[in-house]
């Protein structure tokens, strides 16, 4: 997949095709519906399909503070829509100045001059420009005038409700991971480096990965949890803990996992932690001993969740 920055930047031979734009986080079951329409078009037309997404989230420029979690970093982002046959990723540095540019000015300026879309896909909710002026029927209207196709696709609904990463980010933030999954098509997933912890965990006999996770990640309840750690192409069984160690008095609240059936090195390695199901909530114990029974329990019930006969 070409991936470049600024639509501005768009490469020589890359203008045209068919554009959906979103800030698409989670690349969840909704976005997939949108997404793959887009790449169903541009198949049918023998063109490319072109996804065009904004860094920072919008949020955090027009209302600084506000920025929600992220249930996905702009490389899985990435990641997720190449795999789902996206051609190309334009990334838009989204800026004060970005925000103001008028819906005709955004139209004209970024699909039609930088971009070259031939088709636009988006959801039947879009809205776009300054202060979200425009809407799905000012952009068939340019669309018209100015030469491109619009498709309008229509939302992907959870009973009443519409899918949404909002909805995505509270069953996580709940520890709700399982129905998290099936409205990601995929488990949730944190990102980051490996880093040195307090080292615990090598004198008990359960030596963890800490994980010092990317700004602004979607990170679930406290608890243990089973799940994978990958990287470099492994996808190891992982018994994961959220939390700030009560047992031990601490303050800072980590991301670390106790990995299955392995014996290395992971310090400065790029580990992402995926969730298959919460096991438990954090505890504190009275003792050591118990904690590291808890901790047996713990990796035994992973070994079932991961690992099914």
């Amino acid at each position: 997949m070409q991936t470049w920055r600024g639509a501005e930047n768009t490469p020589a031979g890359w203008r045209g095709g068919v554009v959906t734009i979103g800030f698409f986080d989670g690349v969840h079951l909704g976005h997939r519906q949108i997404i793959g329409q887009a790449v169903r078009r541009a198949h049918d037309r023998s063109e490319r399909a072109v996804v065009l997404t904004f860094d920072p989230h919008p949020g955090e420029v027009l209302r600084p503070g506000s920025h929600p979690a992220l249930l996905t970093t702009l490389r899985h982002k990435a990641e997720l829509l190449e795999a789902i046959g996206v051609d190309a990723l334009c990334v838009q540095p989204f800026t004060l100045d970005f925000s103001r540019l008028s819906p005709a000015e955004f139209v004209h300026g970024m699909l039609v001059e930088q971009l070259g879309a031939s088709v636009v896909v988006v959801g039947e909710n879009f809205t776009y420009g300054h202060r979200a002026a425009g809407t799905l029927a000012t952009l068939a209207a340019d669309g018209t005038r100015q030469g491109f196709e619009v498709d309008g696709v229509r939302l992907v609904r959870s009973g009443e409700q519409v899918l949404s990463s909002t909805e995505i980010r509270r069953r996580v933030a709940e520890g709700d991971v399982e129905s998290a999954a099936v409205a990601l098509a995929r488990p949730h997933r944190v990102e980051g480096v490996v880093v040195h912890g307090d080292a615990r965990g090598r004198t008990i006999g359960y030596p963890t990965a800490n994980v010092e996770v990317t700004p602004w990640a979607a990170v679930p309840a406290d608890g243990v949890y089973a799940g994978f750690a990958c990287w470099d192409g492994r996808r190891q069984p992982a018994a994961i803990s959220i939390g700030t160690n009560p047992t031990f008095a601490g303050w800072e609240r980590r991301v670390e996992a106790f990995l299955l059936d392995f014996d290395g090195d992971l310090y400065g390695e790029y580990l992402a932690y995926e969730f298959t199901r919460r096991l438990r909530p954090t505890l504190r114990f009275e003792s050591v001993d118990e904690l590291v029974t808890q901790m047996a329990a713990d990796v035994e019930a992973t070994r079932t969740v991961t690992l099914p006969v």
